[in-house]
């Protein structure tokens, strides 16, 4: 089968692999349909994250049709179609009777790697490195599913691959990063990152009940994208005024809007990778450079600051490591609360889909390029430098024809951006 594989830093490729089969009874072997590009993919191309192996089939956003079960599979049939969770979670261990699934004790065969970093293993992931489970990924012809009997959800004829591949990952994360701001009527929620999962975190904030919703990024079609659903948005690089025109400082802009307050919750969706040129982030780029530290948590620090006293951080965004020069007496002294971590996406899989079946949200509205996997190299880098106007990629294992940038996804077609605006 086809792949795409790890070859190292900034080098992928698709190669010709051994086939998924079944190797356990919990096991399914599905072919997928469609695949994504996620922005935690980028740590990997980028080679931030550790234990990586040439070879690694990358890719955690996958679904497609089951064309063979393990015999203790029995929620699943040959030709269901299903999305595949990008948490692989036994079901029956304390943490996931918690439905604390992405903190399965039983899937990460490689625990002893990740509890000599972290004290404790997380669940075993698909397609990120062998810390947590070294499982072959999803952008790939075939994927084998451990614990089939647990971690996917079948689709309904009636959807397009495009409206509910996103259950995989980036829809449940966006939604359980709101969901981690305990938001009450009329919060302001402010996010740091307009990508993908910035994109569900809005929507989600506004689902739940927030009353304004401020974006924090410098890319203009993201902006565009969040202010279509109705937030209000922040160029970091060229807005810098507050709201009665004077110059301000991100920190006064969000003050100024906040009546002085600051956010009720402050969601960093970008995590280890941030980028900026103020002299923080120049700080994290040399501390990176000379391997004196795993990540830049420029925008966690900015998080800490701008929430108002007893608000929220909540962190979808992915870290690795050891952080530096973090502002945790201002975090005690303002009784924040944090809240964070992989996202635990069986909890929320069913609930999600109930929301696309019934129109309250299109989840198609984030894609702008649909590619064949063939393609998927050259959509890496794409998507690392924000070419294009890219914001998410979705890959087709069985396509041979380059199909270019999608059409029929677009903003305009959001039900986000005309029914939850501020």
């Amino acid at each position: 089968m086809k792949a795409l594989v790890w070859n190292g830093k900034h080098q992928v490729a698709v190669q010709e692999v051994p086939d998924s089969r079944i190797e356990h009874p919990r096991d399914a072997v599905i072919k997928i349909t469609s695949t994504a590009i996620c922005g935690s993919d980028l740590h990997l191309y980028d080679g931030v994250i550790q234990t990586l192996k040439y070879g690694d089939i990358l890719g955690h956003e996958p679904m497609g049709e089951v064309i063979e079960v393990g015999p203790e599979v029995t929620n699943l049939q040959v030709g269901d179609r299903v999305v595949v969770p990008f948490t692989i979670s036994c079901g029956q261990c304390l943490f996931c009777q918690q439905t604390l699934f992405s903190l399965c004790d039983e899937s990460n065969p490689n625990r002893e790697i990740a509890e000599k970093v972290y004290g404790q293993a997380p669940a075993g992931l698909f397609g990120f490195s062998h810390m947590y489970g070294g499982f072959a990924g999803g952008q790939a012809q075939y994927l084998r599913v451990p614990f089939a009997d647990v971690g996917p959800i079948k689709i309904p004829e009636n959807l397009a691959d495009e409206q509910v591949l996103f259950l995989s990952d980036i829809f449940p994360t966006g939604y359980m990063a709101a969901e981690n701001c305990n938001i009450q009527p009329d919060d302001i929620i402010a996010i740091w990152g307009a990508g993908p999962v910035g994109q569900f975190a809005i929507r989600s904030a506004f689902l739940l009940g927030a009353g304004r919703v401020i974006v924090i990024d410098n890319i203009p079609e993201r902006l565009e994208m969040a202010a279509k659903a109705g937030a209000e948005t922040i160029n970091f690089q060229t807005d810098k005024e507050d709201a009665e025109g004077n110059e301000a400082n991100l920190f006064d802009q969000l003050k100024s809007m906040t009546d002085g307050h600051g956010p009720h919750a402050c969601i960093d969706a970008v995590g280890m990778e941030a980028h900026g040129t103020d002299p923080g982030m120049i700080y994290d780029w040399i501390k990176m450079g000379l391997r004196l530290a795993t990540d830049r948590p420029n925008v966690l620090r900015q998080a800490i600051q701008a929430c108002r006293k007893g608000g929220t951080i909540s962190c979808p965004g992915v870290y690795a490591g050891f952080l530096d020069k973090m502002p945790f007496g201002a975090a005690f002294n303002k009784g924040l609360t944090f809240k964070m971590g992989q996202t635990h996406v069986q909890r929320y899989t069913q609930p999600l889909l109930d929301l696309i079946s019934s129109g309250k949200i299109d989840p198609s509205f984030i894609i702008t390029h649909s590619l064949p996997l063939d393609a998927a190299p050259a959509a890496y880098e794409t998507f690392k430098f924000k070419r294009d106007g890219c914001i998410k990629v979705v890959l087709k294992p069985w396509e041979t024809q380059t199909a270019g940038k999608v059409q029929g996804f677009s903003q305009e077609n959001d039900p986000q951006a005309q029914n939850l605006g501020a």
